[in-house]
């Protein structure tokens, strides 16, 4: 989000205070919106949204008040209203660049690329340097796979702004998916070297270090990030993955909120960055095993994410429940309102108190974060119903032979394939596998399995 530049108004309002219930007192616009934008800025979306709702009565058409509460609105999952409300403020006040790079965002969110690009280029058109503008427009065109006008966007926002971290590491993130791992390695350099403490920036370096066979340089990023914080549980996962001993049996809890909750608004565009395809992939394994669309089927989507597998799952479903860790990733989920119920636990626990309740249960990506298969495969076992499927992706595992499964540099488990078809048979359930590419990873196609286990009835 951006400061607003807003004209001083002199108009007088009643407007809430911080306490819903206190007295109200006269402020002018002015003070009434810089207070809501204060209450924004500290995540105090109730009440923000009440000194908006307040600003708006007293003036329906104010441009500043729109805009600001337009992204209250997209902070809470509303982005119709959001996208409403913006574009009214821009008719409005069309020469506001922030505005429109604020716009952009939005719309490359909810995957309305090619408007998202107009909104940066109407914010550029109107001020050139806008750093921001440039870097988000060179988002947005590696999401669109116009790699070298990305890169043009990110050097001209760096050659206005070489201290504009964000950029630094997105060019790194652009340069590390076209094979070009040193520069990118110099690039999330000079983006911790302005911003030391920087998570994301670590992580990607110690990510680029290890793709150029760096472990050792890798290793110590870690270790210098667990000495300032010894319970960091990302620099701990990633670690263990570095030294390749000492892994868990799967990443912890707080890995997978921290990493998720962290980027769930721009989830899905960076996985279209990415060819991503298991839920194309599990959607059809469910067609193939003969599974009818006559939505009769109790079905579980079992770490379901932002609900991209949803749409597909809900021909066949009758209730269509989805859980998840991450509260930010199911806070996207709501949006596809195709979920009969979102819960939000942790999957093995959530299975074990639920039996035979599914006639169908899809993982799309998510058992790559837990090495041991053994309890989770049980679980979903028992959850299912007698003659119930199980469908879900996993990583494949190298190695003449491969370990049954393995942490990998990038954080997240690869199995074998006869481990599958071992804890599958150990489970009860009809084994099935096919090999297939779940999407790309610094340019390179990731090998999966897509797993198919029946139950017997």
């Amino acid at each position: 989000m951006e400061d607003p530049s807003t004209p001083k108004r002199t108009e007088q309002l009643a407007a809430t205070t911080l306490e819903p219930k206190a007295q109200t007192r006269k402020m002018t616009l002015d003070e009434g919106l810089g207070l809501a934008l204060a209450q924004l800025r500290a995540e105090r979306y109730e009440t923000a949204a009440e000194l908006f709702n307040v600003i708006l009565k007293a003036r329906p058409q104010w441009a500043p008040a729109l805009h600001f509460s337009g992204l209250l609105a997209s902070e809470v999952g509303q982005p119709e209203e959001a996208i409403r409300r913006i574009e009214r403020s821009l008719e409005l006040a069309p020469d506001v660049p922030d505005w429109h790079s604020n716009f952009g965002v939005l719309l490359q969110q909810q995957g309305q690329l090619e408007r998202a690009a107009e909104a940066f280029q109407r914010a550029i058109a109107l001020d050139p340097r806008h750093v921001n503008a440039h870097t988000n427009l060179g988002v947005l065109l590696r999401a669109l796979g116009r790699f070298d006008e990305a890169e043009a966007a990110y050097r001209t926002a760096l050659d206005i702004d070489p201290q504009h971290a964000d950029t630094w590491t997105n060019l790194g993130v652009l340069l590390n998916a076209r094979k070009r791992n040193s520069e990118a390695v110099e690039c999330f350099c000079r983006a911790i070297t302005l911003r030391p403490k920087d998570t994301a920036s670590r992580r990607l370096l110690a990510l680029a270090h290890c793709t150029v066979g760096e472990i050792d340089k890798a290793i110590a990023i870690f270790e210098e990030w667990l000495a300032e914080s010894p319970d960091d549980p990302i620099a701990r996962h990633m670690l263990a993955a570095c030294r390749g001993d000492g892994a868990p049996a799967r990443a912890s809890d707080q890995f997978v909120t921290r990493t998720f909750d962290s980027f769930a608004a721009t989830f899905e565009s960076k996985l279209e960055q990415l060819s991503y395809r298991a839920p194309q992939l599990v959607a059809a394994m469910v067609e193939d095993a003969g599974l009818r669309r006559e939505a009769d089927l109790d079905v579980l989507d079992a770490g379901c994410g932002t609900g991209l597998c949803g749409p597909l799952l809900a021909p066949y479903a009758r209730t269509l429940v989805g859980v998840d860790l991450s509260a930010g990733m199911l806070e996207h989920a709501q949006q596809k309102q195709v979920y009969t119920d979102l819960q939000q636990a942790e999957l093995t626990a959530y299975l074990r108190e639920h039996p035979a309740e599914y006639d169908l249960i899809v993982s799309a990506d998510t058992l790559c974060y837990f090495g041991v298969l053994d309890e989770a495969i049980s679980a979903a076992a028992a959850a299912l119903r007698p003659g119930g499927t199980l469908i879900f992706t996993v990583e494949r595992a190298d190695g003449d032979p491969p370990p049954d499964y393995h942490l990998e540099t990038h954080g997240r488990y690869t199995h074998a394939r006869h481990y599958i078809e071992r804890v599958l048979r150990a489970a009860g359930l009809e084994p099935l596998m096919l090999p297939a590419d779940l999407r790309l990873e610094s340019g390179a196609p990731v090998g999966g399995l897509v797993v198919r286990g029946v139950k017997p009835r």
